[in-house]
């Protein structure tokens, strides 16, 4: 490694090269997270984390990147706006009207466009490329939603904002509507100063969770959360969750969008994170119709494509199944019946469910 730079210099070098390479802020944390490992194995201990083994499996690890990454010293934090560029001023209100519209799909706004994980695992090895050129061999490793990393409490250490009360990071700048990444270091660099909390008395995102998947301020049971349950659960959804899913087929972004500081959310720099066809707006009908090869065709390159086929027919057969208790439609029950007979019995089950005659209704949705 070069020796004689100055690391405060360094760290504004490293600031201007996040810029240039679309990063909203850049900050630094130290590797000293001991103090939250006590509310992780809490976390853990109540089994918030369902079926997402590999939470528990690397136990304190997360909180520990010095034993994830022998020679760790610093950790570089990252943000990335990813509202699409063309999104117009009241874009809250216009996403929350979405699911007044019991027959439209909806994807959560992160996953619209290009899969995140791509984008900003790139970029920042190319932030860390030009690190090494400029201090010499340098130990790294970039991580973007990819290995045990406390990503949420390194952004706070680091000055990237606030835990909110629905557990995301939130800037007064930024809002929530932004990816993180992080590029562990063996280089000593000066740690950015935390923000403080902003969220005060306010309690929407804990009053707006559907599920209720929010247990109080900084405490999520991921088990109940619609996010989860769409995306990282497989299997059968619990019958007594699906009602309250709506029709969100992929994500729910309820908590942010009643969320007050969102209105000061940015646009994406990229066009990466622009919507696909088909990804907003669409019918929960057409989406429903895609053969497995129009999927994965359809979602190359997309966060999407990792839930595979069989979890996004299960995900519109619930969405589905909702609409026809608003509305009995009878395109929508001619389409679900013909895939009574799929070869995947978790599409069938759901499928069976959609189209049984009862079910509750939640008056919360306005669809009542």
């Amino acid at each position: 490694m070069k020796s004689g730079f100055d690391a405060a210099q360094l760290v504004s070098q490293i600031q201007a090269w996040g810029r240039e390479l679309a990063f909203s802020q850049i900050g630094v944390a130290g590797v000293d997270l001991s103090a939250a490992e006590p509310g992780l194995q809490a976390w853990l201990d109540a089994g918030f984390h369902g079926d997402m083994a590999y939470m528990a499996s690397h136990g304190m690890k997360r909180a520990r990147p010095a034993e994830l990454v022998p020679g760790t010293v610093s950790v570089l934090t990252a943000r990335m706006d990813y509202l699409p560029q063309a999104t117009p001023e009241g874009w809250q209100a216009t996403e929350l009207a979405r699911l007044q519209r019991p027959g439209e799909a909806v994807v959560s706004l992160y996953a619209r466009g290009r899969d995140y994980h791509k984008v900003l695992r790139s970029r920042l090895q190319k932030l860390a490329d030009r690190i090494a050129s400029a201090v010499g061999p340098l130990g790294h490793r970039v991580f973007t939603d990819s290995a045990p990393v406390l990503e949420v409490e390194l952004a706070q250490r680091s000055g990237q904002g606030w835990r909110g009360k629905h557990t995301l990071v939130l800037n007064r700048e930024g809002g929530s509507m932004f990816f993180l990444g992080e590029i562990y270091l063996d280089i000593a660099l000066p740690p950015s100063e935390p923000v403080s909390d902003h969220c005060g008395a306010c309690t929407a995102c804990i009053k707006v969770c559907p599920t209720q998947a929010i247990l109080g301020p900084q405490r999520l049971d991921a088990r109940r959360c619609i996010s989860y349950l769409t995306i990282e659960h497989a299997g059968s959804i619990p019958e007594d969750l699906r009602p309250l899913i709506g029709n969100r087929i992929y994500g729910c972004d309820d908590c942010q969008l009643v969320c007050p500081w969102n209105k000061f959310a940015q646009r994406a720099s990229l066009a990466d994170f622009d919507p696909r066809e088909g990804l907003a707006g669409s019918a929960l009908i057409e989406l429903f119709a895609w053969s497995e090869e129009e999927f994965l065709r359809r979602t190359e390159g997309s966060s999407i494509r990792r839930i595979g086929h069989e979890r996004w027919l299960r995900n519109i057969a619930v969405a589905m199944g909702n609409a026809l208790r608003v509305a009995d439609d009878p395109a929508v029950r001619s389409v679900l019946s013909l895939h009574l007979q799929h070869p995947s019995a978790t599409v069938r089950e759901h499928v069976s469910w959609a189209l049984a005659p009862q079910r509750r209704r939640d008056p919360r949705q306005g669809w009542e």
